[in-house]
Protein backbone atom coordinates (compact mmCIF):
# COMPACT_ATOMS: atom_id res chain seq x y z
CA UNK A 1 0.00 0.00 0.00
CA UNK A 2 1.76 3.81 -0.78
CA UNK A 3 2.00 6.31 1.55
CA UNK A 4 0.24 9.52 1.27
CA UNK A 5 3.79 10.86 -0.20
CA UNK A 6 4.12 8.16 -2.52
CA UNK A 7 0.72 8.54 -4.35
CA UNK A 8 1.18 12.08 -4.40
CA UNK A 9 4.37 11.72 -6.16
CA UNK A 10 2.62 9.21 -8.08
CA UNK A 11 0.33 11.43 -9.52
CA UNK A 12 2.59 13.48 -10.74
CA UNK A 13 3.82 11.06 -13.18
CA UNK A 14 0.47 9.38 -14.75
CA UNK A 15 -0.05 12.72 -16.91
CA UNK A 16 2.25 13.63 -19.66
CA UNK A 17 2.02 17.42 -18.92
CA UNK A 18 1.74 18.98 -15.41
CA UNK A 19 -1.31 21.38 -16.51
CA UNK A 20 -3.85 20.26 -19.36
CA UNK A 21 -7.33 22.11 -19.36
CA UNK A 22 -9.94 19.93 -20.47
CA UNK A 23 -13.43 17.98 -18.83
CA UNK A 24 -13.51 15.39 -20.52
CA UNK A 25 -11.26 13.13 -18.85
CA UNK A 26 -11.60 14.40 -15.53
CA UNK A 27 -15.60 13.95 -16.21
CA UNK A 28 -15.27 10.69 -17.51
CA UNK A 29 -13.94 9.63 -14.46
CA UNK A 30 -15.99 11.13 -12.17
CA UNK A 31 -18.92 9.58 -13.85
CA UNK A 32 -16.88 6.07 -13.20
CA UNK A 33 -16.87 6.82 -9.32
CA UNK A 34 -20.45 7.83 -9.16
CA UNK A 35 -19.48 11.66 -8.40
CA UNK A 36 -20.26 13.83 -11.46
CA UNK A 37 -24.33 14.62 -10.28
CA UNK A 38 -23.24 14.76 -6.24
CA UNK A 39 -26.18 15.04 -3.93
CA UNK A 40 -24.62 17.96 -2.58
CA UNK A 41 -25.09 21.51 -3.46
CA UNK A 42 -22.18 23.23 -5.14
CA UNK A 43 -20.87 27.06 -4.63
CA UNK A 44 -17.71 27.66 -7.28
CA UNK A 45 -15.90 30.51 -6.44
CA UNK A 46 -13.37 31.37 -8.91
CA UNK A 47 -10.91 34.56 -9.64
CA UNK A 48 -7.58 35.60 -10.22
CA UNK A 49 -7.20 37.39 -6.84
CA UNK A 50 -9.31 37.12 -3.89
CA UNK A 51 -11.00 33.95 -4.49
CA UNK A 52 -9.59 31.62 -1.38
CA UNK A 53 -10.63 34.59 1.15
CA UNK A 54 -13.95 34.31 -0.53
CA UNK A 55 -14.52 30.40 -0.07
CA UNK A 56 -13.05 30.57 3.42
CA UNK A 57 -15.60 33.12 4.23
CA UNK A 58 -18.45 30.73 2.33
CA UNK A 59 -17.20 28.02 3.99
CA UNK A 60 -17.64 29.66 7.93
CA UNK A 61 -20.58 31.26 7.41
CA UNK A 62 -22.05 27.97 6.39
CA UNK A 63 -20.98 26.16 9.25
CA UNK A 64 -22.27 29.07 11.35
CA UNK A 65 -25.69 28.74 9.74
CA UNK A 66 -25.53 24.40 10.38
CA UNK A 67 -24.79 23.01 7.18
CA UNK A 68 -22.66 20.33 6.48
CA UNK A 69 -20.14 22.07 4.54
CA UNK A 70 -16.74 20.81 2.69
CA UNK A 71 -13.63 23.11 1.15
CA UNK A 72 -11.82 22.25 -1.25
CA UNK A 73 -8.76 24.39 -2.04
CA UNK A 74 -5.72 24.83 -3.87
CA UNK A 75 -2.55 25.06 -3.96
CA UNK A 76 -1.96 24.29 0.01
CA UNK A 77 1.38 25.80 2.08
CA UNK A 78 2.75 23.14 3.99
CA UNK A 79 0.18 19.88 3.96
CA UNK A 80 -1.41 18.68 0.88
CA UNK A 81 -4.83 17.75 3.64
CA UNK A 82 -5.01 21.44 3.60
CA UNK A 83 -7.43 20.86 0.39
CA UNK A 84 -9.89 19.24 1.28
CA UNK A 85 -11.65 19.87 4.63
CA UNK A 86 -15.09 18.86 5.70
CA UNK A 87 -16.70 20.92 8.85
CA UNK A 88 -13.15 22.90 9.08
CA UNK A 89 -10.83 19.73 9.78
CA UNK A 90 -8.37 18.61 7.48
CA UNK A 91 -9.09 15.40 5.07
CA UNK A 92 -6.85 12.54 7.22
CA UNK A 93 -4.13 10.70 5.24
CA UNK A 94 -6.10 7.03 5.60
CA UNK A 95 -9.47 8.91 3.76
CA UNK A 96 -7.01 10.59 0.97
CA UNK A 97 -5.41 7.20 0.54
CA UNK A 98 -8.71 5.23 0.32
CA UNK A 99 -10.27 8.00 -2.49
CA UNK A 100 -6.98 7.56 -4.42
CA UNK A 101 -7.21 3.74 -4.63
CA UNK A 102 -10.89 4.77 -5.75
CA UNK A 103 -9.74 6.76 -8.69
CA UNK A 104 -7.04 4.30 -9.76
CA UNK A 105 -9.25 1.63 -9.82
CA UNK A 106 -12.08 3.72 -11.90
CA UNK A 107 -9.85 5.73 -14.23
CA UNK A 108 -8.78 2.60 -16.18
CA UNK A 109 -6.77 3.69 -19.18
CA UNK A 110 -7.73 7.73 -18.83
CA UNK A 111 -4.82 9.47 -17.00
CA UNK A 112 -5.21 12.17 -14.95
CA UNK A 113 -2.95 15.57 -13.96
CA UNK A 114 -2.38 16.32 -10.37
CA UNK A 115 -4.89 18.35 -10.24
CA UNK A 116 -7.64 16.35 -11.30
CA UNK A 117 -6.66 13.54 -9.18
CA UNK A 118 -7.18 15.78 -6.21
CA UNK A 119 -10.71 17.31 -7.83
CA UNK A 120 -11.91 13.83 -7.81
CA UNK A 121 -10.39 13.24 -4.16
CA UNK A 122 -12.34 16.24 -2.83
CA UNK A 123 -15.44 14.76 -4.79
CA UNK A 124 -15.26 11.44 -3.13
CA UNK A 125 -14.44 12.36 0.51
CA UNK A 126 -17.20 15.01 0.27
CA UNK A 127 -19.92 12.07 -1.10
CA UNK A 128 -18.49 9.86 1.92
CA UNK A 129 -18.74 12.52 4.28
CA UNK A 130 -22.25 13.17 3.32
CA UNK A 131 -21.73 17.08 2.84
CA UNK A 132 -24.58 19.26 1.94
CA UNK A 133 -22.91 22.29 0.37
CA UNK A 134 -19.63 21.55 -1.18
CA UNK A 135 -17.33 25.41 -1.55
CA UNK A 136 -15.17 24.85 -4.52
CA UNK A 137 -12.10 27.34 -5.57
CA UNK A 138 -11.60 27.06 -9.16
CA UNK A 139 -7.98 25.71 -9.87
CA UNK A 140 -6.65 27.51 -12.97
CA UNK A 141 -9.42 29.70 -14.89
CA UNK A 142 -12.64 28.22 -14.71
CA UNK A 143 -14.57 27.19 -18.00
CA UNK A 144 -11.41 24.55 -18.44
CA UNK A 145 -10.67 23.93 -14.43
CA UNK A 146 -11.71 20.36 -13.15
CA UNK A 147 -13.93 22.28 -11.07
CA UNK A 148 -16.11 23.09 -13.54
CA UNK A 149 -17.40 19.44 -13.93
CA UNK A 150 -19.76 20.31 -11.79
CA UNK A 151 -22.89 22.45 -12.63
CA UNK A 152 -22.18 25.61 -9.54
CA UNK A 153 -25.46 26.35 -7.94
CA UNK A 154 -24.09 29.57 -7.23
CA UNK A 155 -20.71 30.63 -8.65
CA UNK A 156 -18.56 33.66 -8.12
CA UNK A 157 -16.13 35.67 -9.73
CA UNK A 158 -13.86 37.52 -7.44
CA UNK A 159 -11.82 39.78 -9.40
CA UNK A 160 -10.24 39.23 -13.05
CA UNK A 161 -6.41 40.56 -13.75
CA UNK A 162 -3.50 39.38 -15.89
CA UNK A 163 -2.48 36.04 -14.75
CA UNK A 164 -1.72 32.97 -16.07
CA UNK A 165 -1.87 34.45 -20.05
CA UNK A 166 0.09 31.19 -20.99
CA UNK A 167 -3.18 29.43 -20.36
CA UNK A 168 -5.79 32.14 -20.39
CA UNK A 169 -4.94 34.50 -22.98
CA UNK A 170 -3.18 38.05 -22.82
CA UNK A 171 -6.41 40.33 -22.35
CA UNK A 172 -8.33 40.93 -19.56
CA UNK A 173 -10.93 40.31 -21.94
CA UNK A 174 -9.84 36.50 -22.54
CA UNK A 175 -9.15 35.69 -18.98
CA UNK A 176 -12.36 36.97 -17.98
CA UNK A 177 -14.68 34.82 -20.69
CA UNK A 178 -12.59 31.73 -19.42
CA UNK A 179 -13.52 32.41 -15.73
CA UNK A 180 -16.80 33.28 -16.12
CA UNK A 181 -17.24 29.66 -17.90
CA UNK A 182 -17.65 29.17 -14.20
CA UNK A 183 -21.73 30.64 -14.58
CA UNK A 184 -24.88 28.39 -15.36
CA UNK A 185 -27.85 29.82 -17.30
CA UNK A 186 -30.68 30.67 -14.92
CA UNK A 187 -28.27 30.93 -11.42
CA UNK A 188 -26.68 33.33 -9.09
CA UNK A 189 -23.31 34.91 -11.13
CA UNK A 190 -21.79 37.25 -8.15
CA UNK A 191 -18.97 39.51 -9.19
CA UNK A 192 -16.60 40.56 -5.81
CA UNK A 193 -15.99 43.78 -8.00
CA UNK A 194 -17.83 45.49 -10.70
CA UNK A 195 -14.58 46.51 -12.10
CA UNK A 196 -14.54 43.56 -14.60
CA UNK A 197 -13.96 42.99 -18.43
CA UNK A 198 -16.63 43.43 -20.77
CA UNK A 199 -16.51 39.69 -21.82
CA UNK A 200 -17.69 38.19 -17.92
CA UNK A 201 -21.08 40.90 -18.17
CA UNK A 202 -21.44 39.56 -21.77
CA UNK A 203 -21.02 35.86 -20.82
CA UNK A 204 -23.76 36.24 -17.81
CA UNK A 205 -26.32 37.96 -20.45
CA UNK A 206 -25.54 35.25 -23.22
CA UNK A 207 -26.57 32.21 -20.71
CA UNK A 208 -28.44 34.25 -19.45
CA UNK A 209 -27.82 34.03 -15.56
CA UNK A 210 -28.84 36.45 -12.82
CA UNK A 211 -26.28 39.02 -12.10
CA UNK A 212 -25.39 40.39 -8.45
CA UNK A 213 -22.66 42.71 -8.48
CA UNK A 214 -20.96 44.30 -6.31
CA UNK A 215 -21.91 48.06 -5.73
CA UNK A 216 -25.22 47.97 -7.29
CA UNK A 217 -26.50 44.83 -6.30
CA UNK A 218 -24.88 44.54 -3.03
CA UNK A 219 -23.24 46.65 -0.84
CA UNK A 220 -21.23 47.11 2.00
CA UNK A 221 -20.04 50.70 4.29
CA UNK A 222 -17.52 50.50 6.67
CA UNK A 223 -17.35 52.64 10.00
CA UNK A 224 -14.14 52.32 11.67
CA UNK A 225 -13.65 48.55 12.30
CA UNK A 226 -17.16 47.54 12.25
CA UNK A 227 -19.35 47.68 9.00
CA UNK A 228 -23.11 47.16 7.67
CA UNK A 229 -24.22 44.93 4.56
CA UNK A 230 -26.76 45.58 2.02
CA UNK A 231 -27.92 42.68 -0.21
CA UNK A 232 -31.20 41.08 -2.09
CA UNK A 233 -33.15 40.48 0.69
CA UNK A 234 -30.72 41.21 3.55
CA UNK A 235 -29.80 43.89 5.84
CA UNK A 236 -27.15 43.49 8.27
CA UNK A 237 -25.58 46.57 10.69
CA UNK A 238 -22.75 46.87 13.18
CA UNK A 239 -21.23 43.65 12.20
CA UNK A 240 -17.87 42.63 13.85
CA UNK A 241 -14.77 43.27 11.33
CA UNK A 242 -13.05 39.62 9.27
CA UNK A 243 -10.26 38.21 11.29
CA UNK A 244 -8.44 38.02 7.82
CA UNK A 245 -5.98 41.26 7.90
CA UNK A 246 -6.21 43.74 5.61
CA UNK A 247 -9.26 46.24 4.29
CA UNK A 248 -9.90 44.01 1.20
CA UNK A 249 -11.75 41.22 3.28
CA UNK A 250 -14.47 43.47 3.66
CA UNK A 251 -15.49 42.99 0.14
CA UNK A 252 -14.20 39.46 0.10
CA UNK A 253 -16.87 39.10 3.47
CA UNK A 254 -19.77 40.65 1.72
CA UNK A 255 -19.00 38.53 -1.68
CA UNK A 256 -19.27 35.47 0.22
CA UNK A 257 -22.62 36.80 2.38
CA UNK A 258 -23.94 37.55 -0.90
CA UNK A 259 -23.33 34.04 -2.07
CA UNK A 260 -24.64 32.20 0.78
CA UNK A 261 -27.75 34.52 1.02
CA UNK A 262 -28.48 32.92 -2.56
CA UNK A 263 -27.97 30.13 -2.04
CA UNK A 264 -30.85 30.21 0.98
CA UNK A 265 -32.51 31.87 -1.38
CA UNK A 266 -32.60 28.47 -3.78
CA UNK A 267 -33.20 26.11 -0.71
CA UNK A 268 -33.23 27.51 3.20
CA UNK A 269 -30.32 26.52 4.95
CA UNK A 270 -31.10 25.47 8.90
CA UNK A 271 -29.93 28.69 10.44
CA UNK A 272 -30.88 32.67 9.94
CA UNK A 273 -28.50 34.91 8.56
CA UNK A 274 -28.99 37.61 11.28
CA UNK A 275 -25.95 39.63 12.76
CA UNK A 276 -24.90 37.41 15.62
CA UNK A 277 -24.52 34.11 13.31
CA UNK A 278 -22.10 36.12 10.84
CA UNK A 279 -20.67 37.42 13.36
CA UNK A 280 -19.73 33.76 14.58
CA UNK A 281 -18.78 33.08 11.56
CA UNK A 282 -15.94 36.52 10.57
CA UNK A 283 -14.65 35.45 13.49
CA UNK A 284 -14.15 32.03 12.60
CA UNK A 285 -12.25 32.47 9.30
CA UNK A 286 -8.99 31.28 9.25
CA UNK A 287 -6.39 31.24 6.04
CA UNK A 288 -2.84 30.74 6.29
CA UNK A 289 -0.71 33.07 4.22
CA UNK A 290 -3.69 36.09 2.79
CA UNK A 291 -2.41 39.00 4.95
CA UNK A 292 -1.09 36.56 8.07
CA UNK A 293 0.05 38.74 11.26
CA UNK A 294 3.40 36.95 13.48
CA UNK A 295 3.16 39.75 15.99
CA UNK A 296 6.32 40.58 17.92
CA UNK A 297 9.38 42.97 18.19
CA UNK A 298 10.13 42.11 14.61
CA UNK A 299 6.67 41.75 12.79
CA UNK A 300 6.09 39.28 10.57
CA UNK A 301 3.69 39.72 7.63
CA UNK A 302 3.28 36.80 4.90
CA UNK A 303 1.06 37.35 1.90
CA UNK A 304 1.22 34.75 -1.17
CA UNK A 305 1.27 38.27 -3.78
CA UNK A 306 1.72 36.05 -6.52
CA UNK A 307 1.01 38.64 -9.43
CA UNK A 308 0.52 42.13 -9.82
CA UNK A 309 -2.92 42.74 -8.57
CA UNK A 310 -2.09 40.91 -5.86
CA UNK A 311 0.85 43.28 -4.73
CA UNK A 312 -1.08 46.33 -5.08
CA UNK A 313 -3.42 44.89 -2.49
CA UNK A 314 -0.54 44.04 -0.36
CA UNK A 315 0.95 47.38 -0.84
CA UNK A 316 -2.22 48.88 0.90
CA UNK A 317 -2.08 47.10 3.38
CA UNK A 318 1.50 47.91 4.19
CA UNK A 319 0.55 51.53 4.17
CA UNK A 320 -2.76 50.95 6.47
CA UNK A 321 -0.78 49.11 8.78
CA UNK A 322 1.87 52.02 10.04
CA UNK A 323 5.22 50.89 10.73
CA UNK A 324 5.98 51.99 14.61
CA UNK A 325 8.00 55.12 15.76
CA UNK A 326 11.36 54.09 16.96
CA UNK A 327 14.95 55.97 18.22
CA UNK A 328 16.58 55.13 15.03
CA UNK A 329 18.00 57.50 12.55
CA UNK A 330 15.07 57.66 10.30
CA UNK A 331 12.47 57.80 13.00
CA UNK A 332 10.06 54.40 12.05
CA UNK A 333 10.86 51.00 11.39
CA UNK A 334 11.98 49.35 8.08
CA UNK A 335 10.07 46.98 6.30
CA UNK A 336 12.59 44.35 5.01
CA UNK A 337 11.10 41.37 1.77
CA UNK A 338 11.95 38.53 1.61
CA UNK A 339 10.24 37.62 -1.67
CA UNK A 340 10.22 34.59 -3.94
CA UNK A 341 8.61 34.37 -7.31
CA UNK A 342 8.32 31.72 -10.07
CA UNK A 343 9.71 32.29 -13.42
CA UNK A 344 6.61 32.13 -15.11
CA UNK A 345 5.28 35.34 -13.31
CA UNK A 346 5.33 39.12 -13.36
CA UNK A 347 8.06 39.99 -11.11
CA UNK A 348 8.87 42.85 -12.58
CA UNK A 349 5.03 44.04 -12.03
CA UNK A 350 5.38 43.10 -8.07
CA UNK A 351 8.34 44.69 -7.61
CA UNK A 352 6.89 48.17 -9.17
CA UNK A 353 3.77 47.60 -6.90
CA UNK A 354 5.64 46.99 -3.13
CA UNK A 355 9.36 48.72 -4.10
CA UNK A 356 8.31 52.13 -2.66
CA UNK A 357 7.66 50.51 0.72
CA UNK A 358 10.13 48.09 1.04
CA UNK A 359 13.98 49.72 2.52
CA UNK A 360 15.68 46.15 2.14
CA UNK A 361 15.33 43.41 -0.18
CA UNK A 362 16.03 39.47 0.21
CA UNK A 363 15.97 37.68 -2.88
CA UNK A 364 15.05 33.90 -2.64
CA UNK A 365 15.78 31.06 -4.96
CA UNK A 366 12.69 28.67 -5.86
CA UNK A 367 13.24 24.63 -6.41
CA UNK A 368 11.43 22.92 -9.42
CA UNK A 369 10.95 23.24 -12.70
CA UNK A 370 9.33 26.97 -12.26
CA UNK A 371 11.54 27.81 -10.02
CA UNK A 372 15.15 30.20 -10.79
CA UNK A 373 18.27 31.28 -9.04
CA UNK A 374 18.31 34.04 -6.69
CA UNK A 375 20.16 36.12 -9.34
CA UNK A 376 17.74 35.70 -12.35
CA UNK A 377 15.04 36.67 -10.09
CA UNK A 378 16.59 40.18 -8.74
CA UNK A 379 17.20 40.62 -11.96
CA UNK A 380 13.49 40.03 -12.80
CA UNK A 381 12.59 42.20 -9.96
CA UNK A 382 14.51 44.90 -11.86
CA UNK A 383 16.53 46.27 -8.40
CA UNK A 384 19.35 47.94 -7.72
CA UNK A 385 22.21 45.66 -6.39
CA UNK A 386 22.90 47.49 -3.38
CA UNK A 387 19.15 47.37 -2.47
CA UNK A 388 19.21 43.49 -2.73
CA UNK A 389 20.15 40.39 -0.52
CA UNK A 390 20.34 37.29 -2.31
CA UNK A 391 19.27 33.83 -0.93
CA UNK A 392 19.75 30.22 -1.91
CA UNK A 393 16.45 29.07 -0.29
CA UNK A 394 13.59 30.86 1.56
CA UNK A 395 14.57 29.26 4.65
CA UNK A 396 18.14 31.14 4.28
CA UNK A 397 16.40 34.22 3.23
CA UNK A 398 14.27 34.33 6.42
CA UNK A 399 17.35 33.31 8.49
CA UNK A 400 18.84 36.99 6.88
CA UNK A 401 15.79 38.60 7.55
CA UNK A 402 16.30 37.88 10.92
CA UNK A 403 19.72 38.64 11.68
CA UNK A 404 19.10 42.00 9.45
CA UNK A 405 16.10 43.17 11.25
CA UNK A 406 16.09 45.73 14.69
CA UNK A 407 12.93 46.13 17.18
CA UNK A 408 10.34 48.13 15.22
CA UNK A 409 10.85 46.93 11.57
CA UNK A 410 9.01 44.28 9.69
CA UNK A 411 9.50 41.46 7.51
CA UNK A 412 7.54 41.21 4.37
CA UNK A 413 7.68 37.56 3.14
CA UNK A 414 5.76 37.08 -0.76
CA UNK A 415 5.86 35.91 -3.79
CA UNK A 416 4.69 32.68 -4.26
CA UNK A 417 2.81 29.81 -2.19
CA UNK A 418 6.39 28.17 -2.76
CA UNK A 419 7.71 31.09 -0.67
CA UNK A 420 4.98 31.54 1.89
CA UNK A 421 4.70 28.11 2.92
CA UNK A 422 8.36 27.59 3.73
CA UNK A 423 8.06 30.09 5.65
CA UNK A 424 5.53 29.61 7.88
CA UNK A 425 7.44 26.54 8.60
CA UNK A 426 10.87 28.13 9.15
CA UNK A 427 8.54 30.56 11.60
CA UNK A 428 6.88 27.44 12.94
CA UNK A 429 3.28 28.18 12.57
CA UNK A 430 2.39 24.80 10.99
Amino acid sequence: MRTLAEWLEFQESVHPRAIELGLERVTEVAHRLGVAAPAFRVLTVGGTNGKGSVAAHADALLRALGTRAGLFTSPHLVRYNERIRVMGAEAGDAELIEAFERIEAARGTTTLTFFEYNTLAALVIFAAREVEIAVLEVGLGGRLDATNLLSADVAVVASVGLDHSDWLGESLESIGREKAGIFRAGRPAILGTADMPASVLAAIDALPARALIAGRDFTFERAGERWSYRGPGLRLDDLAPPSLAGSIQYRNAATALTAVAALNAAAPLPGALERRTVNAALADVHLGGRLQIVPGAVEWILDIAHNEPAARVLATHLRERALPRTTGPAGRGRTLAVAGVLADKDAAGIAAALAPLIDHWIVCALPGPRGASAAALAARLQLPRSHATLADSVEAGCERARALARPGDRVVVFGSFHTVGPALEWLRIY
